[in-house]
């Protein structure tokens, strides 16, 4: 008999940031002593299954590494990433419904373009399962629903020009807290238009505005749009008692929020309130996916839980109401944007590596090819301590490329080379499944 959960647990004891890091392998160790504790491991509707390790091919087919991924990630990068994969195993074979990788080192903050480590992140786990469940399974229309309290600003840079991804991220107010960014009018390039929801939410914000977000906003654009797999990226630190950001999530909304999201398959993000939290709100998903209950899934200092306050909620209704109309709205403001950006629609932004003080100004094309999706180009002047300025240039090509668009990206890369502007110069192309250097 198909079981209901699979679980993935990696907590990577050789990897940290710093020896007292938030982000250290505690945030995994408490959370399975308490799954051991309750004695989740021995339903017999969940299921524990060993992490693989992901291979290079997996990360180039997402990730372009300035000069090269290899000497930016460690061995556990790639078995966290491997323990995301074994849960995409564990639900495409149907051994089970929905599988949960608690995995750590985390990964949204990751962008397509790497030059080192940001908010934690270096190579970005989510997006290397999307792109391995379409290589290995001929998946087209995913979404992926960001619930971290950071926005997922990774994610949302590798999916921004791809239309058969919804990326969905509520999280704390990029005015408040980093990475700055996650704001209603990141809709996504053209070609994507609206496939991008940032849902930034303001300090304060409880159960009750995260479901009235839920079942107004997220739940319907869900069903308009049809995904083959919902993926949660499943962030925790919205939690009233983490110490990175401002939030009043409790475990109760988290487990709600998993029951009604039906993600066939999560992978923990951040959380950082290791034993206030993290073991209540773990447990509690773990239940809520695996079909139990878990009415009984209380943190002990739940009075310390702030209430939510009236201006708080009528913001929240008010945005809400917004995004409803823009959804509406999607496939005429689409196609008023395409007509605006002409033939190649274009960004200019500043990239800040914290964990690695590196500065990156990208300036970004995309064709408006009236055929496919188009080719995407990325010009990168790196900043790097000790190393000076590091400079790329990429030619991306999606899948379903057009013939046209295949040439022309191949095209532009091969001139930039001869112009010799740059250091590095890359080729990826999505169909053929290969990252080249030139």
């Amino acid at each position: 008999m198909k079981k209901q959960l699979g679980l993935v647990f990696f907590p990577a004891f050789d990897w940290a940031i710093s020896p007292t890091h938030p982000e250290r392998q505690e945030r995994l160790l408490y959370t399975r002593d308490q799954i051991v504790e309750e004695g989740l491991l021995d339903l017999p509707q969940i299921q524990e299954y060993k992490p693989r390790l992901a291979e290079y091919a997996d990360v180039n087919r997402v990730h372009i590494g300035v000069p090269a991924i290899s000497p930016l990630i460690t061995e556990a990068h790639l078995v966290s990433a491997g323990g995301a994969i074994t849960a995409v195993e564990a639900v495409m074979k149907q051994e089970v419904k929905r599988a949960f990788a608690l995995v750590r080192p985390p990964g949204h903050h990751a962008m397509r373009m790497v030059h080192g480590t940001r908010g934690f992140c270096t190579i970005n786990i989510e997006a290397i399962m999307v792109e391995y469940l379409r290589k290995n399974y001929g998946i087209r229309r995913v979404a992926i629903v960001d619930t971290d309290v950071h926005h997922g600003d990774g994610t949302q840079d590798i999916f921004y020009h791809d239309p058969d991804t919804l990326f969905i991220s509520f999280h704390q107010d990029g005015r408040t807290l980093y990475p700055g960014t996650g704001f209603m009018e990141e809709m996504g390039s053209p070609n994507a238009f609206c496939t991008t929801l940032n849902i930034p939410l303001p300090p304060g914000t409880g159960d009750e505005g995260l479901h009235a977000v839920l079942d107004g906003l997220i739940l319907p654009a869900l069903a308009d749009f049809k995904p083959e797999v919902i993926i949660n990226s499943a962030g925790q630190d919205n939690h009233y008692s983490d110490p990175l950001a401002n939030m009043a999530i409790t475990a109760q909304g988290y487990a709600k929020l998993a029951e009604q999201l039906k993600a066939d398959i999560a992978v923990l993000e951040g959380g950082y309130s290791i034993e206030q939290a993290l073991p209540y709100v773990n447990v509690g998903i773990v239940l809520a996916m695996a079909g139990l209950s878990y009415a009984e899934v209380v943190e002990p200092d739940i009075q310390r839980c702030p209430g939510q306050s009236a201006a708080t909620t009528a913001y929240i209704q008010e945005m809400i109401q917004k995004w409803q109309g823009i959804w509406r709205a999607r496939h005429d403001l689409s196609r008023q944007a395409k007509l605006a950006a002409g033939d190649f629609w274009h960004r200019n932004r500043s990239i800040y590596y914290d964990d690695s003080g590196i500065y990156d100004d990208q300036r970004e094309r995309v064709r408006m090819c009236p055929h496919c999706v188009g080719y995407h180009i990325i010009e990168s002047q790196a900043e790097h301590p000790g190393q000076g300025l590091v400079s790329a240039f990429a030619a991306i090509l999606p899948r379903f490329a057009c013939p046209q668009c295949r040439k022309d990206g191949q095209d532009a890369v091969h001139a930039a080379k001869r112009q010799g502007r740059y250091q590095h110069y890359f080729l990826q192309d999505k169909e053929q499944d290969f990252l080249e250097k030139l």
